[in-house]
């Protein structure tokens, strides 16, 4: 490891990458003069504290760059609109037996959705309706994806 590397456990990456795709979300619409304050100035050094960190980082023993989605990428999308969140397997290779659903490289998500990265808004529309606005939070390698266990509502007695 060189000593521009830092060595991250999975759990370490993916909270930065959260962190930073909500940093980002924060700043938007902030180049107006006017918007110049100490908040939004904390939030950018942490944003470049963040990329520092993730840049060469090292995630449990492997090298990685900013992650992008890809194919064999599970990532995690947030639909704009309703802020409801979607969380996949991008293509269908090695899908079977998947305990995830899979979203083909062809469909209208699929296609729109190649390229990005955490914190990168899209457009994608489907027959007979208007654009929707779906923002990447996070796309990991499907090795590394590790199901969230299921919520439960509160405890009744």
């Amino acid at each position: 490891m060189t000593s521009t590397q830092r060595s991250l456990t999975r759990q370490e990456y993916a909270r930065l990458q959260r962190e930073l795709a909500s940093l980002r979300r924060g700043s938007e619409g902030a180049d107006d003069v006017m918007t110049c304050d100490v908040d939004l100035m904390g939030r950018q050094a942490r944003i470049r504290e963040i990329e520092a960190s993730l840049t060469g980082a090292v995630v449990d023993g492997d090298p990685v760059g900013q992650p992008v989605a890809r194919a064999g990428m599970v990532v995690t999308m947030r639909y704009d609109a309703t802020g409801e969140t979607e969380t996949f397997l991008l293509g269908r290779r090695g899908a079977e037996g998947a305990a995830i659903t899979a979203y083909s490289m062809a469909s209208p998500l699929g296609r729109v959705i190649v390229g990005a990265r955490p914190g990168d808004q899209r457009v994608y529309s489907i027959p007979h309706e208007g654009g929707r606005v779906v923002t990447l939070l996070e796309a990991v390698p499907y090795e590394w994806y590790r199901p969230k266990p299921p919520r439960h509502g509160p405890c009744r007695p």
